[in-house]
């Protein structure tokens, strides 16, 4: 019987174990997490936070559930060492594990720029549930929040302390928000759903510390300006933990680089999720952490069998009554692009579309959901809509029909 051991318990850990005993319903897979708590929904985190879900709901599974299936959860248990020659995993509590085949599904850590102050009380970051949990706690004692960052979880978390009933200020030091996934047209739509639901939003606007003594009290811009906040919380960005990859002697550039199965510089070991470089991207998204834990798995127990060809970058904001999906090339911009927009300012509504030698290749939707699935077919097939290209954007052209035809 083969030995399949995984590392790392979220979303690309669970995905890959439960298509490996989907496959194989004879084998066992072991899964070891540094955290105490079984696979729970990282981006419900801020629902949560905003005292709008129990805790119990953010778990995929019970207990139970895995053990039933083969999967064998080894939680607060972290690798230390790897040594891929001898096929052997180093753990926390002092204990060894053999596999024939292992993967990497670390994950990601947060990023804290070097500001003055970061280390203060009062200073959080939310990656895990632990992180949700403290900053639950800590406001229930503060008045006002900054967030530091204008990115999707830094909007969420903002959204989710301003529920909770603080006054919240987001300091992005882009000249709009979500740069990486909005243009500027999208941005202020979004910017003024946001702040008709409370929100201070301040762009362009740089930190430079975390006022206060021992306790935060305030972020200090760069242009000397002051923003209160008894609560601050850093959101800007991860970085891969590629440190047991490292160490282990794995190619290692930003994150772990795999090939087009998965595959890290070392036999018989595999990477996938935010840890994964693949061709030179760390994708950082849910859809590309269960496709390459699907990919991974597959070839960890047929090897050769899957391909992966990249992920199609989809990125969502859902909060109250704010439904954004950007697609693809969403931002693109360049001679070779074809720019397709409609604005309702008044309405919160933003469509874009971006094509390329008559094809979609990017989008952004605000407060569009119905056009999330057909455009997103569209993408993957590559058709091309040329001919179309004056009624895309139009309410009355059915783009499902499109889309399937």
């Amino acid at each position: 019987m083969r030995q399949y051991v995984i590392v790392g318990n979220g979303i690309a850990g669970i995905t890959a174990a439960q298509s490996i005993v989907r496959a194989d319903q004879t084998t066992k897979v072991h899964i070891f997490g540094a955290e105490h708590y079984a696979y729970y929904r990282r981006p419900r985190l801020w629902e949560f936070i905003a005292g709008e879900i129990k805790q119990d709901s953010l778990y995929f599974r019970p207990p139970d559930w895995y053990a039933e299936r083969g999967i064998h959860l080894h939680l607060g248990v972290r690798a230390t060492a790897l040594d891929p020659a001898a096929h052997r995993l180093t753990l926390s509590d002092g204990s060894t594990a053999e596999y024939d085949c292992l993967l990497l599904a670390t994950g990601g850590r947060p990023f804290v720029p070097p500001f003055e102050g970061a280390d203060k009380g009062g200073v959080f970051t939310l990656c895990t549930l632990d992180d949700a949990l403290a900053i639950k706690t800590y406001a229930r004692d503060v008045r006002r929040a900054t967030i530091i960052g204008g990115g999707l979880l830094g909007l969420e978390t903002a959204r989710a302390l301003c529920t909770a009933g603080l006054e919240v200020t987001v300091i992005e030091c882009a000249p709009y928000l979500l740069p990486r996934q909005l243009d500027a047209e999208g941005a202020r739509v979004l910017q003024a759903l946001l702040e008709a639901q409370g929100l201070l939003i301040l762009t362009g606007a740089v930190t430079e510390a975390i006022l206060g003594n021992e306790y935060a009290t305030g972020v200090r811009l760069k242009d000397d300006r002051v923003v209160d906040g008894g609560l601050v919380l850093i959101s800007t960005g991860i970085r891969p933990r590629v440190e047991l990859a490292r160490e282990a002697g794995l190619e290692v550039n930003r994150g772990v680089a795999v090939d087009e199965q998965l595959r890290t510089s070392g036999a018989d070991v595999y990477a996938a999720g935010d840890v994964a470089e693949f061709e030179g991207r760390v994708y950082g998204i849910i859809p590309a952490a269960t496709e390459q834990a699907q990919v991974a798995a597959a070839n960890m127990v047929a090897h050769g069998s899957v391909t992966y060809h990249g992920t199609i970058p989809s990125n969502t904001l859902k909060i109250v009554s704010i439904d954004l999906t950007c697609l693809g090339e969403a931002t693109a911009a360049g001679d070779e692009f074809v720019i397709l927009r409609k604005v309702d300012a008044a309405g919160g509504v933003y469509r874009r579309l971006t094509l390329r030698d008559g094809k979609i290749v990017g989008a952004i939707l605000l407060r569009d959901t119905q056009s999330v699935r057909p455009v997103r077919q569209l993408i993957a097939s590559g058709r091309d809509v040329s001919g179309y290209r004056e009624r895309l954007l139009d309410e009355s052209f059915d783009l499902r029909a499109l889309a399937q035809g």
